[in-house]
């Protein structure tokens, strides 16, 4: 399977690294220029190769920039800045040109488990669902937060936001990308509820994830490490795109 990149950061590197069975990593799309073999920061000549999926891991503008293109040329899109669809007329292009190319977009679990056990009950009908995201003050730097509150200053957890998925996405792009898909996978932007919390007595990201329906209730909670790389984002995100990646192309699926 031919695997095209689009960011080698956080989560691209590490996906480069995987060395996954079965796939090439044919380019990746940057930035800036670099002189490292298969990166290149123009799109035509990224585009020019042939790919059978392309995996985003360079925030949302990159969707919006690139999402369509590679679609129409014939590849599935693996989205993990799942935020950018708090526009709906962007995701309604992407679902469009999916359909009629006849591929696929694809939204991996990335930073936030317990999507199967959501989306599943969504098919008899849920009531509630509930996103809470927990970082520390440093993980929401550059973006309103700072505005509300001394993130340097806390002494104590602070809720910077409460509200619809679609606002809170759209506020805190590079730090709740979870919680669209959470929305996405259940019941939708407006009817999900995000809580973000600037907690100065973590040194991990926890997301607490709880969902009410036909079904019953579910809670799930993770705790995890800190990127090196990025202080937005968790280390399990880049574990979850190499794996979302690898099914791909596996002659085993599991979770899917």
């Amino acid at each position: 399977m031919k695997l095209g990149l689009i960011g080698y950061g956080a989560i691209g590197k590490h996906v480069e690294a995987a060395g996954l069975e079965n796939i090439e990593l044919v380019s990746v799309l940057v930035r800036r220029p670099r002189p490292e073999g298969v990166l290149t920061h123009e799109p035509d000549r990224f585009f020019a190769h042939k790919f059978d999926a392309v995996a985003e891991c360079a925030g949302h503008e990159a969707v919006r920039a690139h999402g369509q293109r590679v679609l129409e040329n014939g590849a599935d899109f693996l989205v993990t800045s799942v935020g950018a669809f708090t526009d709906t007329a962007l995701f309604d292009r992407l679902l469009a040109a999916a359909k009629a190319s006849g591929r696929r977009l694809i939204l991996p679990s990335a930073g936030i488990g317990a999507l199967d056990i959501l989306s599943s009950a969504a098919v008899g009908g849920l009531e509630s669902v509930t996103v809470t995201v927990r970082k520390d003050p440093s993980a929401w730097k550059g973006t309103i937060a700072e505005t509300l509150v001394d993130l340097d200053g806390l002494t104590a957890p602070h809720t910077v936001f409460d509200g619809p998925v679609r606002e809170g996405a759209r506020l805190y792009p590079q730090n709740v990308n979870i919680s669209a898909a959470a929305a996405i996978a259940g019941i939708g932007l407006d009817r999900t509820r995000v809580v973000i919390v600037a907690d100065p007595t973590l040194t991990t990201h926890i997301v607490e994830l709880e969902a009410k329906g036909t079904f019953g209730r579910f809670t799930f909670l993770e705790d995890v490490a800190v990127s090196e790389e990025n202080r937005k984002t968790g280390k399990l995100v880049a574990m979850a795109m190499v794996k979302s990646v690898r099914q791909l192309a596996s002659t085993l699926v599991v979770a899917a």
